[in-house]
């Protein structure tokens, strides 16, 4: 019979430890309350769970959290008891910070606070709107159609990421490409072809004005004005960063993204279904309107989708319909506000909110499609051009040299 390292607390609410031996952890845990101990960790001897500090800089991956939300939500529709779905979650987890997460949300929850207070212990793993909804579940008693809805809600926020990056790779790949074969003919070849002319055509002799400009930039970057460009562009990024996390410079930044041209109307359509998609999850989970509209608006990404909502959470605070505030919001697409009024109506909001999320998650996928069909061929024909222009001014001068050897062969 193996033997198990425990902690725990006593009937004086004294921290105890000592070993024990018992076929298994629940055995442990029977025995222990027989003696009157509330076991808060154990463990088999050798195989002692250590919890140290959880460290900054380390993170649990979105794509993470929805496979633990949906194995988590599967395990207690089985009828398996909290804190064992923890514990085989915990231990399967390759992420060690997240599995430290877990054990310790495990730890709490055996000492007998809630899911919802433990899992809010880690706001940087659990954000409000995953907190919220665990602690309505367990309210309601409904927690495995809780993690249901919030597993399938993460699921989808996870795809449309991934459906964004996916096609930003290619023009992002294109791009790069672009201004390596540019900056590489411009740094490392043109300077020979410099050296090849002057020695042909001798160094009085005017070069084509195509030519000289090409010359020029070359020399510029090859010198010092490419360290600085290189400079300036580090520099610029940095300096926006920074600028964003200033409030003034985050609500500058994200009205610009919003009226930026083609990208504007794609994060616009973006915002639309997230907001539709967690309003109409949190609203079917129970979960009061004011404090639904308050989580939302802390999951928006943007200080101005951000600023309407909780407009139109005030508006409803007054006693206004859904609808009226949010069409005075100025944010949200005409369409957005008439189904949302038609759902008010007939008592199905949420049912109308997921309608809304549906169909502009469609319309960002078909945006996204759009735009890359769009770029593509710009890209390639501005590649092209670019890289013709250099060609081309490199051979203008070669017609100089053909024109005086055919002059002095007469």
């Amino acid at each position: 019979m193996p033997t198990y390292v425990f902690k725990g607390r006593n009937r004086l609410n004294e921290m105890v430890a000592g070993e024990r031996e018992a076929a298994s952890q629940d055995e442990l845990r029977a025995l222990l309350r027989r003696e009157q101990i509330v076991m808060t960790q154990g463990s088999e001897k050798g195989r002692e769970i250590s919890l140290p500090k959880l460290g900054r800089g380390k993170k649990v991956k979105s794509a993470e959290l929805a496979i633990f939300t949906r194995q988590f939500s599967v395990m207690i529709d089985a009828g398996l008891p909290l804190v064992s779905c923890l514990d085989i979650l915990a231990q399967q987890q390759q992420n060690a910070f997240f599995k430290d997460v877990l054990n310790q949300v495990r730890q709490n929850v055996e000492e007998g606070a809630t899911l919802a207070a433990s899992l809010g212990k880690f706001p940087k793993v659990f954000d409000s709107l995953f907190v919220h909804m665990i602690e309505a579940g367990e309210t309601g008693g409904v927690l495995d159609l809780i993690l249901q809805r919030l597993s399938t809600l993460i699921e989808k926020v996870v795809k449309l990421k991934r459906n964004i990056i996916s096609a930003s790779i290619y023009p992002a790949a294109v791009v790069l490409v672009a201004i390596g074969a540019v900056v590489t003919i411009m740094v490392v070849v043109i300077p020979q072809f410099e050296t090849i002319f002057i020695g042909l055509l001798g160094p009085g002799e005017a070069l084509p004005l195509p030519t000289r400009i090409v010359m020029m930039i070359s020399n510029f970057l090859a010198g010092w004005g490419g360290l600085l460009s290189l400079a300036a562009i580090i520099g610029g990024s940095i300096g926006i960063g920074a600028y964003y996390k200033t409030p003034k410079g985050r609500w500058q930044i994200d009205k610009l993204l919003l009226k930026a041209p083609i990208f504007g109307s794609i994060l616009r359509k973006i915002a639309v279904a997230r907001f539709a998609r967690i309003l109409s999850t949190l609203l079917s989970s129970g979960v009061p309107i004011l404090q639904s509209l308050e989580i939302t608006a802390k999951t928006a990404g943007n200080v101005i989708i951000e600023d309407a909502i909780l407009k139109v959470r005030a508006g409803v605070e007054r006693g206004e319909s859904f609808v009226e505030p949010l069409k005075a919001a100025d944010v949200f697409p005409h369409m957005v506000g008439q189904m949302v009024g038609v759902g008010e109506q007939t008592g199905a909001l949420d049912a109308m909110l997921g309608k809304i999320a549906d169909f502009y998650e469609d319309e960002v996928d078909t945006a996204i499609a759009d735009l890359l069909a769009m770029i593509e061929p710009v890209l390639i024909a501005f590649l092209g051009v670019t890289i013709g222009g250099i060609v081309i001014s490199m051979y203008l001068p070669l017609f100089t040299l053909i024109g005086k050897l055919a002059g002095g062969a007469k």
